[in-house]
């Protein structure tokens, strides 16, 4: 999510890579930090591992599938106000576990 850290990041281990293709086709690592359900659906919450970048991303599951492309796949969440929403439930549920930066 925009604008948003997690202090002692560095500290974390990078156990739970994901990759994800931009749309120029170029491949990033986040690691997995943890799934929320929402309103139904459920929201996937990741962190870049470019140590420049501490920015939380929040995708929402999309569990369709069709002929060509089975599984699960990640769609980009454009309501501000259910991704602040997700983010706040993450925040509470791991409060123990990270510092979070204002």
């Amino acid at each position: 999510m925009s604008g948003e850290n997690l202090d002692n990041f560095d500290e974390q281990e990078l156990d739970n890579l994901v990759y994800l293709c931009d749309d120029d086709g170029n491949e990033m690592a986040f690691e997995y930090l943890d799934c929320i359900e929402y309103q139904g659906e459920e929201y996937v919450l990741l962190i870049s591992t470019d140590e420049d970048d501490d920015e939380v991303v929040i995708l929402k599951l999309d569990k369709t599938s069709d002929d060509d492309n089975e599984g699960d796949s990640f769609v980009s969440v454009d309501d501000d106000s259910v991704a602040s929403a997700v983010f706040d439930m993450f925040k509470e549920k791991n409060k123990d576990f990270y510092d979070f930066a204002d």
